[in-house]
């Protein structure tokens, strides 16, 4: 079935800005003053978008505006073209001032927390010329945006399949069990993770390699992990330890200034997949910009300053 055409006249940033606007704020009045335009105006943007599109994005009634299913759909990709127009303005601005290319760097919790900030900032003191944009995303979502192209370099904790990149490793970490300084555990030296399945847990959220190797030895043991809660930074983790609502699992090099500051305990696992392997990946055309940055994540003059 031939895909429909639409008018790409209609398809103007200020129109997909104020619909993603209505979106969030459930107002057209709202959506309007923030993009300067009168409530009239706003309104026939709309209505000559939805006209353009041949669905309606919102419900209006007396209290606002609710999406559609279309809706829905309009704004998770639109705020993507907002986003990348935001991007593209960027690079632009930051090659006037001497910056002639944007590195893309996507990596998990773990790599951010113990290791990739002071290499940014080396490699960023050697190469003026490239800004290192990072963002933070759960291991099978780096390796997703590896594929898609929407990164250039990638770290994660070993695990996802990585068929069609380049693949090296990075580092090395070590999860240690993080728990109330009075807890029963604590008079082990060392604790096995089948001795933990009694007791709530504080983990990350879903996606997360942590969470996942968790689970995965929970269910070697024909048990299953008593999940109590789920956030999105260690810090949070320790918060929620240090509360008395659980245990948890981190790597170490994050987890013992949380430790400390948090008064907290730790132990090490016995368990052999305690000891994880961080890979550095790019795709495999990626250029010589990419594999400079790779190759400087991967050097082992560098794996031998995080051990």
């Amino acid at each position: 079935m031939a895909s429909p055409v639409y008018n790409l006249a209609r398809f103007d940033f200020v129109s997909i800005r104020l619909t993603v606007l209505c979106a969030q704020t459930g107002s057209l009045t709202t959506a309007a003053r923030h993009c300067n335009l009168v409530l009239p105006a706003a309104s026939r943007r709309l209505r000559e978008l939805e006209a353009a599109i041949g669905c309606q994005l919102f419900d209006r009634h007396s209290r606002g505006l609710t999406m559609t299913a279309a809706g829905r759909i309009f704004m998770r990709r639109g705020l993507t073209l907002l986003q990348e127009m935001e991007g593209l303005v960027t690079e632009l601005a930051d090659l006037q001032l001497g910056v002639v290319r944007h590195l893309r760097l996507f990596a998990g919790t773990a790599a951010i927390n113990q290791f990739l900030p002071p290499l940014i900032a080396e490699y960023s003191g050697l190469h003026p010329e490239l800004q290192i944009d990072l963002e933070e995303q759960v291991s099978e979502q780096v390796v997703l945006a590896l594929r898609e192209g929407r990164a250039d370099v990638g770290v994660f904790v070993e695990g996802p399949h990585t068929e069609g990149l380049d693949v090296r490793d990075f580092r090395m970490d070590e999860l240690v069990l993080i728990l109330p300084r009075d807890h029963v555990l604590m008079a082990q030296s060392a604790v096995t993770f089948v001795d933990t399945l009694d007791e709530s847990w504080i983990s990350l959220n879903p996606g997360a390699a942590l969470l996942q190797q968790q689970q995965s030895a929970a269910m070697a043991a024909g048990r299953t992990l008593k999940l109590r809660m789920q956030v999105r930074s260690f810090d949070a983790v320790g918060h929620m330890v240090v509360s008395g609502l659980g245990i948890a699992l981190l790597p170490k090099r994050a987890a013992m200034p949380i430790v400390r500051a948090m008064k907290l305990g730790w132990r090490p696992l016995t368990d052999a997949w305690a000891h994880r392997r961080l890979k550095v990946a790019i795709p495999k055309e990626a250029d010589s910009v990419v594999q400079k940055f790779r190759d400087f994540l991967h050097m082992p003059s560098q794996n031998a300053k995080a051990d």
